[in-house]
């Protein structure tokens, strides 16, 4: 009897045992994962990966009160503030969110929010939940004193944050100067709109720069600049979603009727001045937030700035305030994750593109396959050291997804399946287009066509100072640039404006109004910035940002 004893005690130590090991190993990779994802913009593994860790180790620590400790990664909200820029304490702490993964885990948040509000049968009805789609930015805190903006932060640890206050001035969407001069204080998440991630990618891979993994960390690297110059030129957005209102502050005027529900204060928020995601709901009982949250699903993908999930709050304030908050996240409020987006398919083909610099990308070329709300066919390899890297091969099937539902990227061959019959990718020894000998830059991961007359560099040289970048000559897209070149009609970017009515009436498929709507096209972009004249020209590691610093540069000198 003792021994059964004796060794069920046993099993239990080594259980606690290996449960330690685990916790320390997990806060491990937790830690980081957070450093490079909130401090350094440079995640190494994906948001589903990361939530899948952070979900053992909180069900490890309620498994194990004894080995749970403040400095746990449960314990804290995203990650201590960046040694760049100074530090702002919050007024009041920025909490992060729980998350729910499935409809079952929606429910049970009803059930226990029911449960803690202890409701009788009479109230009950008066619970009502208010839906927003999950901005995935970067939470900033806004505080304005007399109307007018004062200092902003990002949420940092949650209570200390980094001063981006120059940063946010740059951000066309955010007031400088409210409609009413209030003391408060607003929340809400700076993004980078999808368009603008892949023209910044577009133009890095061109320069053979490394490319960002997502808007979501593209956005916070951008307004965590040094150099608010830098966040100027990157086109961020903003949405709000919290008013703290401060009655009695000095010098401030409250409002009158202080909002006493969410739903209130997004349209207070609008009658202030700040960008509110239109796409909200209140009102709703569990069964219409989860209806919500399947409806916008697969929508979502078509939205201009990038969403991962819904996010569900009571929407009474008093109610909010009984139901308090645990270690790092409100009981009153939780983010319904949406399912990661990828898709399995095969490469039938790696075929190198030459670009306007002449650099050779290798370009998988697809099984089509239905990604994110779209079908993809294509997706770049960036350069050989990549393929390399992941180890993709010809025939391989594969695991893709939409980097920030935008650009398909293969994420990784699916080995196990492999045939033995897949090839390895060799990157030609001579141009595809003219059979120049392709050239490698020493110590760099770029291989290059020389040829400046190369077709290829050629007609991605006139697509870009045709572009919107560029000139922006509407109407000189790639069927038309491919026919004035074919023809001889342009040899050199002045050679567009020499170009005669009849000349362009002669081209397959254009009438004479076509003809006029780019001649005029062309006559328009006679008079362009000087920014957008240097993008246009294509120099070699010039790209929009810095021809926009150059010319401020010269207009000072």
């Amino acid at each position: 009897m003792l021994a059964g004893v004796t060794e069920e005690l046993a099993q239990e130590a080594r259980a606690d045992d290996s449960a330690a090991t685990r916790v320390d190993e997990l806060r491990t990779w937790i830690i980081r994962a957070s450093r490079l994802y909130y401090e350094e913009d440079a995640p190494e593994i994906t948001d589903d990966e990361y939530d899948r860790l952070f979900r053992e180790l909180q069900e490890l620590e309620e498994q194990h009160p004894d080995l749970r400790s403040l400095d746990s990664p449960t314990q804290r909200v995203g990650s201590a503030p960046a040694k760049a820029l100074s530090e702002v304490e919050h007024r009041t702490p920025m909490l992060s969110l729980g998350n729910a993964f499935s409809i079952d885990e929606l429910r049970a948040f009803d059930a226990r929010v029911r449960r803690l509000l202890a409701l009788s049968a009479e109230t009950v009805s008066e619970l009502r939940y208010g839906t927003e789609l999950k901005i995935d930015g970067l939470a900033v805190s806004l505080r304005y004193e007399r109307g007018r903006f004062v200092q902003g932060a990002t949420r940092g640890d949650g209570s200390t944050g980094e001063d981006v206050t120059q940063n946010l001035r740059t951000i066309t969407v955010i007031p400088e100067r409210l409609t009413e001069p209030l003391d408060l204080e607003v929340r809400g998440e700076v993004y980078m709109p999808k368009a603008e991630f892949a023209r910044i990618n577009a133009e890095r891979e061109e320069q053979a720069l490394p490319l960002y993994a997502n808007p979501r960390n593209s956005g916070a690297g951008s307004l965590r600049q040094i150099d608010p110059g830098v966040t100027a030129g990157r086109k961020l957005a903003a949405w709000f979603y919290v008013l703290i209102e401060r009655p009695g502050a000095p010098g401030g005027n409250a409002p009158s009727e202080p909002t006493q529900r969410q739903s209130e204060a997004l349209v207070r928020l609008t009658e202030l001045g700040f960008p509110v995601e239109p796409n909200h709901a209140a009102d709703m009982d569990m069964e219409d937030v989860i209806r919500f949250a399947e409806h916008w699903r697969e929508p979502r993908h078509q939205l201009p700035y990038e969403t991962d999930g819904v996010v569900v709050k009571v929407d009474r304030f008093d109610f909010q305030r009984r139901l308090g908050m645990v270690s790092r996240a409100p009981r009153w409020a939780i983010a319904y994750k949406s399912p990661p987006e990828q898709a399995e398919t095969t490469v039938e083909d790696i075929v190198p593109y030459v670009g306007r610099t002449g650099t050779l990308t290798p370009v998988a070329h697809l099984r089509p396959v239905k990604v994110a709300g779209s079908t993809v066919a294509r997706a770049t390899l960036h350069n050989l050291d990549e393929v390399r890297r992941k180890d993709i091969r010809i025939g391989d099937q594969v695991l893709l997804h939409k980097a920030g539902d935008v650009i398909p990227e293969v994420l990784r061959p699916l080995i196990a399946r492999r045939t033995g019959q897949e090839q390895e990718y060799r990157m030609p020894e001579r141009c595809p287009v003219c059979d120049t000998p392709i050239v490698r830059d020493d110590g760099a991961v770029r291989h290059y066509c020389p040829n400046l007359a190369c077709p290829a560099r050629v007609g991605q040289e006139f697509g870009h100072f045709a572009g919107r970048g560029g000139m922006d000559i509407d109407g000189a897209g790639w069927m038309v640039l491919s026919q004035l070149l074919e023809r001889g009609m342009v040899r050199k970017r002045g050679d567009f404006y020499r170009l005669r009515l009849e000349q362009l009436e002669s081209l397959d498929r254009f009438a004479r109004k076509s003809a006029e709507n780019l001649m005029a096209s062309i006559e328009r972009a006679r008079v362009r910035p000087l920014a957008r004249i240097l993008n246009s020209l294509g120099i070699p590691q010039v790209g929009e940002q810095t021809a926009i610093d150059l010319a401020d540069w010269m207009a000072r000198t």
